[in-house]
């Protein structure tokens, strides 16, 4: 009968299953406050995105291309790619908006529309959206992929994949 008996747990018993309790409990607490960080985190950045396309579509719509440029990394390494053309450089796809967009008519109004906003870690995020401009003649529109990466100055755009 005395296998059956359990014995009176000890003070140190009692202390470690504590510890344990404890334990999982400071897990738990900091994984919910990594997780609530990391969605403001999150938040931060998309908003901070935002900002820069909202800056954007506001230079273009003064006719102000410089400005507009500005959301994009100043890299001879920036890659800008629309139908069958591969722009690789700053200066040169600031020279190809020009050449496109030489006049406020021809320019139109800027909109973006149904953004999505994958952030993929505290310094990179992709951007799906469409684009359309207004012009009195015509109304293009497309969709766009854009690749932001976030630098001392800010969050630019790397690589722009437009159709």
């Amino acid at each position: 009968m005395s296998q059956f008996v359990k014995p009176p747990a000890t003070a140190g018993g009692s202390d470690a299953h504590t510890m344990k309790i404890l334990f999982i409990l400071s897990f738990f607490l900091f994984s919910a406050s990594i997780f609530a960080q990391s969605a403001r985190e999150k938040t931060g950045i998309e908003t901070k995105i935002r900002t820069v396309m909202e800056e954007q579509t506001s230079a273009w719509n003064r006719g102000d291309i410089d400005s507009f440029m500005t959301g994009y990394w100043n890299s001879a390494n920036l890659i800008f790619v629309s139908g069958d053309n591969v722009t690789r450089g700053w200066q040169p796809t600031l020279d190809r908006y020009k050449k496109s967009y030489d006049s406020k008519a021809k320019m139109g109004d800027l909109k973006f529309s149904d953004l999505e906003i994958n952030v993929v870690s505290k310094d990179a995020a992709v951007v799906l959206g469409n684009w359309s401009l207004a012009r009195e003649k015509d109304n293009p529109k497309g969709k766009f992929t854009l690749i932001f990466r976030k630098f001392k100055d800010g969050w630019r755009i790397v690589h722009d994949h437009t159709s």
